[in-house]
């Protein structure tokens, strides 16, 4: 049975769980970005081609979704009440909370930087590589981070201006304004552009990308490792490690396990209390559990002064690196779960 798993291309029970390939990877990326960061012009190559992977995911996904599927994925409003709910509800109260705890142990820039990554929007990309990794609703996915992102151009500001209160939002109105049309274009160009195409193209490859999901998992993980090097590139070229000092990153990082072990929990309760699908549920976790770096960055440079904003960003750039190898442990593992409940019905 192993030997026939392997031959198919399915995860085989001798890796272990913890030992998650894709994981692995994240994390030596990540090392590569510490040791090797890329600068100047290669950073911007990079970040074209982390442009182009994300959208080729999307257009082959659009091309692999009927419209049926998205239709129903984009009506499902208890799913999308529940992503909203989580990202910009319960996450700005848990962050609240935590800031108010570590109030005289972390300098009052990261803590305002903690309640900002609460009131972040969700990830677009990573949330729906993720979802169809472990095989959850990426229709509802699309949607979800959609969602999420449009209304976090409104919503972030907003939350920013009240549960920090100080004069550095003192703008945000107008902020929003600035930074809603970037992030409109933004998810426009990412995500629905290149979806939109592949619907279109959907009559001619609909059959051919049916037959290749081994071909849409390796460009699901090509593209969060891409996004995961440029990403890590620019935060140690900003200064990430030198910004804050080791018992500090050690605190955010406790911080941000807690928030995003909390989070995953309460995303899951939720989604098991509404009754929903399993693979509704996946959709949930990935996108109600996570934030957006790519939306953050624009919005903390509109709402906060250019010498606050860069210390602001550090708890979001380190929830955002923890976000991904967590998010790639468990895809993989559920991933995993649902090839043996098949292999066993079968």
């Amino acid at each position: 049975m192993i030997r026939e798993r392997a031959n198919r291309g399915e995860p085989s029970n001798l890796i272990p769980r913890w030992l998650d390939p894709f994981v692995v990877a994240i994390v030596a990326v990540m090392a590569l970005a510490t040791l090797w960061p890329a600068r100047g012009e290669a950073a911007a190559l990079f970040e074209v081609l982390a442009a182009g992977g994300i959208a080729l995911l999307f257009f082959l996904h659009g091309a692999r979704l009927s419209r049926q599927t998205i239709a129903t994925a984009l009506a499902h409003w208890r799913l999308h009440l529940l992503v909203v709910a989580t990202t910009f509800v319960a996450f700005p109260v848990l962050g609240l909370a935590a800031a108010g705890a570590l109030a005289g142990h972390l300098p009052a820039p990261l803590t305002t930087g903690i309640v900002f990554l609460a009131c972040a929007p969700s990830t677009v990309q990573s949330s729906i590589a993720f979802t169809a990794i472990a095989r959850g609703n990426v229709a509802a996915a699309v949607g979800a981070a959609a969602i999420s992102n449009l209304l976090g151009v409104v919503l972030t500001p907003a939350l920013v201006a009240l549960l920090i209160g100080s004069s550095a939002t003192a703008d945000a109105g107008a902020g929003a304004d600035g930074g809603g049309g970037s992030a409109v274009r933004g998810v426009a160009l990412q995500l629905l552009l290149p979806f939109v195409a592949g619907q279109l193209a959907r009559r001619w490859l609909a059959g051919w990308v049916s037959k290749r999901r081994r071909l849409l998992g390796w460009v699901d993980r090509a593209s969060i490792l891409l996004v995961v090097y440029s990403a890590f590139s620019a935060a140690v070229v900003g200064g990430l490690w030198q910004a804050v000092s080791a018992s500090e990153l050690l605190v955010l990082l406790a911080v941000s396990a807690a928030l995003l072990l909390v989070v995953i929990g309460l995303t899951q309760l939720g989604a098991r209390a509404l009754g929903l699908a399993r693979d509704d549920r996946v959709a949930v976790v990935f996108c109600g559990s996570k934030k957006s770096l790519a939306t953050g960055v624009p919005l903390a440079g509109l709402l906060f002064p250019e010498a606050l904003a860069g210390k602001v960003l550090l708890p979001l750039m380190v929830f955002h690196q923890l976000q991904l190898v967590v998010m790639a442990a468990i895809a993989g593992r559920w991933a995993r779960d649902t090839f043996v409940e098949k292999t066993d019905v079968d």
